[in-house]
């Protein structure tokens, strides 16, 4: 169980690994205490069962660079297979601006290949390796040294299982011509704008009650500053202060140091210093907001006109698809875009791609009336009309 912890170990590793037709990767990292992502080891293997296929890397040694795993993953000729890969990729983008290609995730690949929504890596462990695993590790601080052997054991084994769980899902995907399915999905996760994270549409992930011009413009502006502070700051966003507090402000809109005082649920370190006087003038700035620039809450959903019956009819045809399929309705279309194809929207995910082969286009069909459904004892049946 070796542990790189130099440039040319690593080097040496990805050259052998390059003539391979594919690596697996995996990251252990903190998040707790930082805006962005920690990167504390990595783990990568290639085909084969020898010793020297499968090594943790430790990106925290002062004589390592990860320039040779980035050339590596620039390598087009050599598929990257992670599983759950969102918070992987946001590291590796966010430090160097480079993406695995081409990639694979496993855990895409097992929803499309009928093993459930968002299925854990343990349970397709289980039931592709036959095999457990030892999760006593789990909870580790992977930014502390020495690390066990029982910690490099754990590590090294999210990516030693996860060769076998690739080449089975690469053979359930070539047998049923469902590869360009996973390849839409991923499309979003190779996307930079699904890490970019714009400061001035942070307002959007904060619940609210209100729907007020004024009051969302002071929560869009008092987001928008939590949002800079916390990147530029490198620190959790709600270490600055949390949604409820930023509600709250939003409502009471303070003016001076002794308003902050008054809060009740803001953080103490946020009464004062740099934090307060940003508060202060992000409140000002919303509160002076111009009319024509104040934001609008999305009322879309309010405007639609959903045929009840028709909406119901959708979801029926969706349990038949998702049961002929075997991939998750979820997966396929949530209830949002049911109503809004019952609405008469025709622009929604469900209608599109590989999910129009799958749903979409009988959907469309139920729609202008072209077809039925029928139970047959427990199955449900579309009829040509």
């Amino acid at each position: 169980m070796k542990t790189l912890t130099t440039t040319d170990e690593l080097r040496a590793f990805c050259e052998e690994a390059a003539k391979h037709p594919y690596v697996t990767v995996d990251t252990e990292f903190l998040r707790e205490r930082t805006y962005y992502s920690k990167l504390c080891l990595l783990q990568i293997a290639f085909a084969g069962d020898g010793e020297t296929d499968a090594v943790l890397v430790d990106p925290l040694s002062a004589e390592l660079s990860l320039e040779p795993l980035y050339d590596l993953f620039r390598n087009e000729n050599v598929v990257k297979v992670f599983h759950a890969a969102r918070q992987d990729l946001e590291i590796f983008w966010v430090d160097a601006q480079v993406f695995p290609k081409p990639l694979f995730d496993t855990q895409v690949a097992a929803m499309v290949c009928g093993f459930g929504e968002q299925v854990g890596y343990e349970t397709l462990v289980r039931k592709i390796c036959k095999q457990g695993l030892d999760k006593t590790s789990r909870f580790t601080d992977w930014s502390r040294r020495p690390l066990s052997d029982a910690q490099k054991t754990y590590a090294l084994a999210d990516v030693t299982h996860l060769r076998q769980i690739y080449e089975h899902l690469r053979k359930e995907l070539d047998k049923t011509g469902r590869s360009h399915w996973v390849a839409e999905e991923l499309q979003v996760l190779t996307d930079p704008a699904t890490y970019n994270v714009q400061p001035r549409e942070a307002w959007r992930r904060v619940k609210t009650r209100t729907n007020s011009g004024r009051f969302l413009a002071v929560v869009r502006e008092l987001a928008a500053f939590r949002e800079e502070y916390a990147q530029s700051n490198n620190v959790p966003r709600n270490r600055v202060y949390k949604d409820d507090a930023l509600v709250e402000l939003a409502s009471t809109k303070p003016s001076s140091g002794s308003d902050l005082s008054g809060s009740r649920l803001l953080l103490r370190e946020a009464r004062k210093g740099a934090i307060a006087e940003g508060i202060l003038k992000a409140v000002a700035r919303g509160v002076n907001c111009p009319q024509d620039e104040m934001p609008q809450p999305d009322r879309s959903r309010e405007k639609m006109q959903i045929n009840g019956a028709l909406a119901d009819l959708l979801r029926v045809l969706l349990k038949a698809k998702t049961e002929a399929s075997g991939v998750a309705a979820k997966l396929i279309a949530p209830s949002s875009d049911l109503d809004a194809i019952a609405a008469g929207e025709r622009d929604v995910p469900a209608l599109q791609g590989w999910r129009h082969e799958v749903f979409g286009a009988d959907a469309l069909r139920l729609c202008n009336g072209e077809i039925a459904l029928a139970a047959k004892g427990q199955m449900v049946k579309v009829v040509n009309i």
